[in-house]
Protein backbone atom coordinates (compact mmCIF):
# COMPACT_ATOMS: atom_id res chain seq x y z
CA UNK A 1 0.00 0.00 0.00
CA UNK A 2 1.24 3.63 -0.79
CA UNK A 3 -0.81 5.42 1.69
CA UNK A 4 -2.77 3.76 5.08
CA UNK A 5 -5.00 6.09 7.37
CA UNK A 6 -5.97 4.78 10.54
CA UNK A 7 -8.51 6.75 12.84
CA UNK A 8 -7.28 9.75 11.56
CA UNK A 9 -8.70 13.12 13.12
CA UNK A 10 -7.67 16.49 12.27
CA UNK A 11 -9.53 20.49 13.48
CA UNK A 12 -9.44 23.83 13.35
CA UNK A 13 -8.42 25.78 16.44
CA UNK A 14 -9.36 29.23 16.79
CA UNK A 15 -8.82 31.53 20.11
CA UNK A 16 -12.30 32.59 20.25
CA UNK A 17 -14.79 29.15 19.72
CA UNK A 18 -11.74 26.67 20.19
CA UNK A 19 -11.44 23.59 18.14
CA UNK A 20 -13.86 22.36 15.48
CA UNK A 21 -13.31 19.11 14.39
CA UNK A 22 -13.24 18.66 10.95
CA UNK A 23 -12.14 14.98 10.43
CA UNK A 24 -12.95 11.93 12.53
CA UNK A 25 -11.43 8.54 12.28
CA UNK A 26 -10.81 8.35 8.60
CA UNK A 27 -9.57 4.98 7.86
CA UNK A 28 -8.51 3.46 4.17
CA UNK A 29 -5.55 2.15 2.54
CA UNK A 30 -4.98 2.93 -1.41
CA UNK A 31 -2.92 0.21 -3.53
CA UNK A 32 0.25 1.40 -5.37
CA UNK A 33 -0.70 2.55 -9.25
CA UNK A 34 -4.20 2.41 -8.25
CA UNK A 35 -6.84 5.55 -9.51
CA UNK A 36 -8.81 6.72 -6.78
CA UNK A 37 -11.61 9.09 -5.72
CA UNK A 38 -12.71 10.70 -2.68
CA UNK A 39 -16.38 12.21 -3.20
CA UNK A 40 -18.63 13.46 -0.65
CA UNK A 41 -21.03 16.64 0.29
CA UNK A 42 -19.72 19.65 1.07
CA UNK A 43 -18.29 19.99 4.51
CA UNK A 44 -16.60 16.82 4.17
CA UNK A 45 -13.37 18.01 4.72
CA UNK A 46 -12.35 16.48 1.42
CA UNK A 47 -9.54 19.27 0.65
CA UNK A 48 -8.39 19.16 4.36
CA UNK A 49 -7.81 15.05 3.90
CA UNK A 50 -5.51 16.29 1.00
CA UNK A 51 -3.33 18.73 3.42
CA UNK A 52 -3.44 16.30 5.76
CA UNK A 53 -1.95 13.52 3.88
CA UNK A 54 0.67 15.86 1.95
CA UNK A 55 1.84 17.21 5.79
CA UNK A 56 0.81 20.35 4.95
CA UNK A 57 -1.62 20.21 7.60
CA UNK A 58 -1.03 18.28 11.22
CA UNK A 59 -3.57 15.92 12.56
CA UNK A 60 -4.59 15.36 16.14
CA UNK A 61 -4.97 11.82 16.10
CA UNK A 62 -4.31 8.51 14.50
CA UNK A 63 -1.60 7.13 12.26
CA UNK A 64 -0.29 8.00 8.68
CA UNK A 65 1.62 5.41 6.56
CA UNK A 66 2.98 7.43 3.68
CA UNK A 67 4.78 5.07 1.67
CA UNK A 68 6.03 7.66 -0.95
CA UNK A 69 8.67 9.87 -1.77
CA UNK A 70 7.72 12.31 -4.00
CA UNK A 71 4.04 13.10 -4.14
CA UNK A 72 3.05 16.30 -6.32
CA UNK A 73 -0.67 18.46 -6.17
CA UNK A 74 -2.88 19.72 -8.93
CA UNK A 75 -4.64 22.80 -7.08
CA UNK A 76 -8.52 23.64 -7.94
CA UNK A 77 -7.22 27.19 -8.31
CA UNK A 78 -3.85 26.03 -10.61
CA UNK A 79 -2.01 27.84 -7.86
CA UNK A 80 0.05 28.96 -10.93
CA UNK A 81 2.99 32.07 -10.49
CA UNK A 82 1.28 35.22 -12.72
CA UNK A 83 4.68 36.41 -12.84
CA UNK A 84 6.14 33.22 -14.52
CA UNK A 85 5.34 32.19 -18.41
CA UNK A 86 4.09 28.24 -18.55
CA UNK A 87 7.66 27.04 -18.99
CA UNK A 88 9.05 28.46 -15.90
CA UNK A 89 5.55 27.72 -13.71
CA UNK A 90 6.25 23.79 -14.68
CA UNK A 91 10.10 24.18 -14.20
CA UNK A 92 9.67 25.88 -10.96
CA UNK A 93 9.63 22.40 -8.97
CA UNK A 94 12.58 21.20 -10.15
CA UNK A 95 14.54 24.55 -9.54
CA UNK A 96 13.61 24.66 -6.30
CA UNK A 97 15.78 21.33 -6.33
CA UNK A 98 18.59 23.19 -7.67
CA UNK A 99 18.25 21.19 -11.42
CA UNK A 100 20.34 23.71 -13.78
CA UNK A 101 18.68 25.23 -16.22
CA UNK A 102 18.96 23.29 -19.65
CA UNK A 103 18.02 20.54 -18.22
CA UNK A 104 14.48 21.69 -16.54
CA UNK A 105 13.78 23.48 -19.18
CA UNK A 106 13.98 20.15 -21.16
CA UNK A 107 12.08 18.57 -18.94
CA UNK A 108 9.35 21.15 -18.78
CA UNK A 109 9.05 21.44 -22.71
CA UNK A 110 8.28 18.07 -22.79
CA UNK A 111 5.86 18.02 -20.25
CA UNK A 112 3.97 20.69 -21.70
CA UNK A 113 4.32 18.89 -24.60
CA UNK A 114 2.67 15.67 -23.10
CA UNK A 115 -0.35 17.98 -22.10
CA UNK A 116 -0.45 19.46 -25.48
CA UNK A 117 0.95 22.82 -24.55
CA UNK A 118 3.70 22.62 -26.10
CA UNK A 119 3.03 25.63 -28.20
CA UNK A 120 2.11 27.73 -25.26
CA UNK A 121 5.52 28.05 -23.43
CA UNK A 122 5.79 31.83 -23.33
CA UNK A 123 1.97 32.68 -22.38
CA UNK A 124 1.71 33.73 -18.92
CA UNK A 125 -0.54 32.63 -16.96
CA UNK A 126 -3.23 35.43 -17.43
CA UNK A 127 -3.34 34.86 -21.43
CA UNK A 128 -4.23 31.51 -20.76
CA UNK A 129 -8.02 29.54 -20.69
CA UNK A 130 -9.14 28.40 -17.39
CA UNK A 131 -8.04 24.17 -19.30
CA UNK A 132 -4.93 25.45 -20.34
CA UNK A 133 -3.65 26.86 -16.84
CA UNK A 134 -4.85 23.15 -15.34
CA UNK A 135 -2.91 21.64 -17.87
CA UNK A 136 0.08 23.56 -16.93
CA UNK A 137 -0.30 22.67 -13.36
CA UNK A 138 -0.56 18.96 -14.37
CA UNK A 139 2.48 19.39 -16.33
CA UNK A 140 4.48 21.12 -13.30
CA UNK A 141 2.92 18.15 -10.99
CA UNK A 142 4.32 15.60 -13.66
CA UNK A 143 7.41 16.91 -13.77
CA UNK A 144 9.13 15.98 -11.09
CA UNK A 145 8.75 12.18 -11.55
CA UNK A 146 5.96 11.86 -8.53
CA UNK A 147 5.07 8.65 -7.15
CA UNK A 148 1.59 10.05 -6.15
CA UNK A 149 -0.21 12.63 -7.67
CA UNK A 150 -2.75 14.44 -5.55
CA UNK A 151 -5.63 16.06 -7.29
CA UNK A 152 -8.46 18.44 -5.85
CA UNK A 153 -11.39 18.93 -8.19
CA UNK A 154 -9.28 19.57 -11.55
CA UNK A 155 -12.79 19.20 -13.49
CA UNK A 156 -14.62 21.56 -11.17
CA UNK A 157 -13.74 24.99 -13.24
CA UNK A 158 -13.72 23.65 -16.85
CA UNK A 159 -16.56 23.33 -19.19
CA UNK A 160 -17.88 19.78 -19.90
CA UNK A 161 -15.16 19.51 -23.70
CA UNK A 162 -12.10 20.37 -21.87
CA UNK A 163 -13.07 18.45 -19.12
CA UNK A 164 -13.46 15.47 -21.41
CA UNK A 165 -10.40 16.29 -23.04
CA UNK A 166 -8.52 16.75 -19.95
CA UNK A 167 -9.92 13.09 -18.63
CA UNK A 168 -8.44 11.58 -21.82
CA UNK A 169 -5.41 12.81 -20.90
CA UNK A 170 -4.86 11.87 -17.13
CA UNK A 171 -5.78 8.12 -17.74
CA UNK A 172 -3.19 8.15 -20.55
CA UNK A 173 -0.71 9.89 -18.14
CA UNK A 174 -1.56 7.27 -15.58
CA UNK A 175 -1.99 4.70 -17.78
CA UNK A 176 1.82 5.35 -19.17
CA UNK A 177 3.54 6.72 -15.99
CA UNK A 178 2.19 3.56 -13.56
CA UNK A 179 2.23 6.18 -10.50
CA UNK A 180 -1.23 6.48 -8.04
CA UNK A 181 -3.57 9.31 -8.63
CA UNK A 182 -5.61 10.44 -5.74
CA UNK A 183 -8.61 12.79 -6.86
CA UNK A 184 -11.59 15.33 -4.58
CA UNK A 185 -13.99 14.89 -7.68
CA UNK A 186 -17.57 15.94 -6.80
CA UNK A 187 -18.84 14.18 -10.33
CA UNK A 188 -20.29 10.68 -9.89
CA UNK A 189 -20.07 9.60 -13.65
CA UNK A 190 -16.76 10.85 -13.67
CA UNK A 191 -15.27 9.23 -10.18
CA UNK A 192 -17.16 5.69 -11.44
CA UNK A 193 -15.24 6.19 -14.98
CA UNK A 194 -11.98 7.24 -13.89
CA UNK A 195 -11.65 5.55 -10.14
CA UNK A 196 -10.10 1.35 -9.18
CA UNK A 197 -11.89 2.77 -5.97
CA UNK A 198 -14.03 5.14 -4.37
CA UNK A 199 -13.89 6.32 -1.03
CA UNK A 200 -17.40 8.12 0.09
CA UNK A 201 -17.15 10.74 2.64
CA UNK A 202 -19.53 12.02 5.23
CA UNK A 203 -19.84 15.25 6.75
CA UNK A 204 -19.22 17.37 10.16
CA UNK A 205 -16.99 16.26 10.97
CA UNK A 206 -15.69 14.74 7.93
CA UNK A 207 -15.16 10.73 8.02
CA UNK A 208 -15.63 7.80 5.84
CA UNK A 209 -19.00 6.48 5.09
CA UNK A 210 -17.81 3.75 2.76
CA UNK A 211 -15.25 2.72 0.39
CA UNK A 212 -16.49 1.13 -2.68
CA UNK A 213 -14.46 -0.77 -5.55
CA UNK A 214 -15.36 -0.32 -9.13
CA UNK A 215 -14.72 -3.45 -11.08
CA UNK A 216 -15.38 -2.25 -14.41
CA UNK A 217 -13.04 -3.26 -16.62
CA UNK A 218 -10.83 -0.64 -18.80
CA UNK A 219 -11.55 1.14 -20.77
CA UNK A 220 -14.68 2.15 -19.15
CA UNK A 221 -17.42 2.01 -21.76
CA UNK A 222 -20.05 4.64 -20.46
CA UNK A 223 -23.18 2.78 -22.40
CA UNK A 224 -22.61 -0.27 -20.36
CA UNK A 225 -25.22 -1.01 -18.14
CA UNK A 226 -23.26 -1.61 -15.41
CA UNK A 227 -21.99 1.49 -15.51
CA UNK A 228 -25.59 2.92 -14.77
CA UNK A 229 -25.87 0.91 -12.18
CA UNK A 230 -22.73 1.87 -10.53
CA UNK A 231 -23.71 5.24 -10.79
CA UNK A 232 -27.31 4.73 -9.48
CA UNK A 233 -25.55 2.69 -6.39
CA UNK A 234 -23.51 5.50 -6.02
CA UNK A 235 -25.85 8.18 -6.10
CA UNK A 236 -28.10 6.42 -3.30
CA UNK A 237 -24.89 6.12 -0.90
CA UNK A 238 -24.15 9.93 -1.95
CA UNK A 239 -27.82 10.92 -1.12
CA UNK A 240 -27.91 8.76 2.27
CA UNK A 241 -24.74 10.98 3.74
CA UNK A 242 -25.64 14.56 2.29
Amino acid sequence: MILVLSRVSAHFSDVVVGDTPVLKDVSFSIPSSSFVSIIGPSGAGKSTLMRVILGLMPHASGDIVRNFYRPAMVFQNYALFPWLAALDNVAFGLRMEGMGRKEREHIAREKLKEVGLGHLENRYPAALSGGQRQRVGLARALAISPDILIMDEPFSNLDTITAESLKTDLLKIWRTYGMTILMVNHLIPDAIELSDQIIVMGAHPGHVEKVLAIDLPRPRDTRNPQFFRDVDSLTEVIRDVS
